[in-house]
């Protein structure tokens, strides 16, 4: 009896640990990308700043890179397939969502976990994934708008 309510107080603050050192944080787990490591504060300013969606910007068809949504983890994985690398990109998602890369490296996985991506009144992309889905991926760099090829990860 001892052992096991010795071991209930010890998960519970373990858990408030947890829960009170993640305050803040768009994932429990830090991006290995270092500059994806702000604040849910940091990413909703910084999507403020980047709206509206760029309508009118000319199209520049569609990017090589894939985009894949993995429902399960609330997550989108975008991979730069060419061999330069891209500088001041935003990645759009159903022209509402945005979350912003100085850059994305050739041939390299970025993670961009659905609490990352705001919209302009500060929300972050559904995390329930029963009403708003991933209809479109696209990218803003150089001025142009380019699609994202997007599939199910999951």
């Amino acid at each position: 009896m001892r052992n096991t309510i010795f071991d209930v107080v010890l998960v519970a603050a373990l858990a408030t640990l947890l829960i009170a050192g993640c305050a803040g944080r768009p994932t429990l787990i830090p991006p290995s990308d270092k500059e994806l490591r702000k604040t849910s504060t940091q990413f909703a300013a910084d999507a403020a700043r980047r709206h509206p969606y760029k309508a009118e910007a000319p199209r520049g068809g569609e990017a090589i890179a894939r985009a894949q949504v993995g429902y399960t983890l609330d997550r989108l994985d975008v991979e730069n397939l060419s061999d330069d690398a891209w500088n001041d990109v935003e990645i759009w998602v159903n022209q509402n969502y945005v979350c912003h890369l100085n850059s994305m490296p050739p041939k390299k996985l970025v993670t961009i976990n659905f609490q990352m991506l705001y919209d302009d009144k500060g929300n972050y992309f559904p995390t329930d994934n029963k009403k708003v889905l991933v209809n479109k991926v696209e990218m803003y760099r150089d001025g142009k708008m380019y699609e994202i090829p997007v599939r199910l990860g999951d």
